[in-house]
């Protein structure tokens, strides 16, 4: 399985430096993802490498051949990937909106009939979980059905160094045991919709929106 890592936050000013806290997150992610899940592909990506342009156009919107490359390319490794973990901090107990304009570039064929995992994190006791809430609509609607095991980082600065290693105190494995609950559910649920993708093509069973919004109409 290709699992892409998305780290839905652009700050890089946030205490305490000099990782940003949702850095230190994401490196407890993919160090426990190499620990446990070794077998399968992880790939990073970060918000924060794709500056948000000054007029809003998603991917899908430019002629052929005329995207970014780094969009084209970014839209390639959603198409080949078999699932999604998505980490974000909460903003007025909401997922981030570096994560929802990053995701917002492109068309939801792109992320269907596959699984994600949601991850969430804070400075301080409830580590993100009514932003988690939120996500769960936003990735459905997406078509990257998330997991039910969700995994919540609270005061994310004192759980994790900029490593991604537990910080004197904590227990690594019992924080990697927590984050397999989730992990575990994204690999079984991914590997399930590929295998199932060999026997029926969902596209064709429910085909895609290609002229109008008006196509998702009832009659």
């Amino acid at each position: 399985m290709k699992i892409l890592l998305f780290l839905g936050t652009v700050r890089d000013s946030t205490p305490p430096k000099p990782a940003r806290l949702g850095q230190r997150v994401a490196e407890a992610c993919l160090a426990c993802w190499r620990s446990g899940f070794a077998e399968h592909e992880v790939e990073l990506i970060d918000a924060l490498d794709y500056p948000a342009e000054a007029v809003f156009k998603p991917h899908f919107a430019y002629a052929d051949g005329r995207a970014p490359a780094a969009l084209d390319t970014l839209a390639q490794k959603i198409e080949q990937a078999d699932a999604y973990i998505m980490i974000s901090p909460e903003y007025n107990h909401s997922l981030s909106p570096a994560l929802s304009n990053l995701l917002n570039h492109f068309g939801s064929s792109l992320f269907s009939y596959k699984p994600s995992a949601i991850v969430t994190y804070s400075a301080g006791q409830w580590g993100g979980m009514r932003a988690a809430l939120g996500m769960r609509t936003f990735l459905s609607e997406l078509g990257c059905l998330p997991v039910s095991a969700m995994v919540h980082v609270p005061k994310a600065q004192t759980v994790f160094d900029e490593q991604g290693v537990a910080m004197p105190g904590e227990d690594q494995a019992a924080w990697f045991n927590y984050f397999g609950r989730s992990f575990n559910q994204l690999v079984w649920w991914a590997q399930a919709a590929a295998e199932q993708k060999k026997q029926s093509d969902p596209q064709a069973l429910v085909k895609p929106f290609t002229k109008a919004p008006s196509e998702r109409n009832a009659p």
